[in-house]
């Protein structure tokens, strides 16, 4: 990516004293992606949360992503309206398959007063305990779950972790309804409606994906 392009950690997610970090694709990202920072915002009290586009998603090495520059436009777009939060663009200049447990140690250095917080669709927790050195990534920060399909902090798969995890994943667990939005169905042409207008407008003009 070219360095006009690069998002680097705003001041106020240096300066917050509770912050969340939320990863993933973002190709594109959604008002459900918003919904889950918004969730954990008032359910944590955090002062601002970073949002963190994947460079190449361990777990989806196949995948053919929009560019990093068209990512990280569109979440400008999607968060040009929403206070106490900001995109950076550290994985997106590190090499390799990006992992969350040194995004947490790049941010635990960056601001190292703050409390940090990983923000998690529910989807994520049948494969949470199989992430790279999630132990270190419970240490370094509570994990805040929003409800995203039917997983939940007492599935089977979390018995791997340690009893202490364990404690902190089901203390991050949100209740409530999810939020349905998917950004397969909105690469699909589907749920278009999930998009903010400006958003959907750029898909649009840049001919990404099968937009309506």
């Amino acid at each position: 990516m070219t360095l006009a392009a690069r998002a680097p950690l705003a001041a106020a997610a240096r300066g917050a004293a509770r912050l969340g970090l939320l990863g993933g694709s973002f190709d594109p990202p959604h008002l459900g992606h918003l919904f889950a920072a918004r969730r954990a915002r008032t359910a944590f009290a955090l002062e601002h949360v970073v949002f963190v586009p994947a460079a190449r998603p361990p777990h989806k090495p196949e995948r053919v992503l929009a560019s990093a520059e068209q990512r990280l436009a569109m979440l400008a777009l999607l968060l040009a309206e929403e206070p106490g939060t900001s995109s950076w663009s550290v994985e997106l200049e590190r090499a390799g398959p990006s992992y969350t447990v040194d995004t947490l140690r790049a941010l635990r250095a960056l601001a190292p007063a703050a409390r940090l917080f990983l923000i998690l669709g529910a989807d994520n927790l049948p494969d949470f305990p199989r992430w790279r050195e999630v132990e270190e990534i419970v240490r370094l920060a509570q994990p805040i779950v929003v409800p995203r399909g039917p997983a939940s902090a007492g599935a089977p798969e979390l018995a791997s972790l340690s009893p202490a995890a364990r404690a902190k994943v089901r203390l991050g667990c949100l209740a409530g309804e999810p939020f349905a939005a998917s950004s397969s169905a909105l690469r699909a042409g589907r749920e278009a409606e999930r998009l903010p207008p400006a958003l959907a407008r750029y898909v649009r003009e840049q001919g990404l994906y099968l937009a309506p």
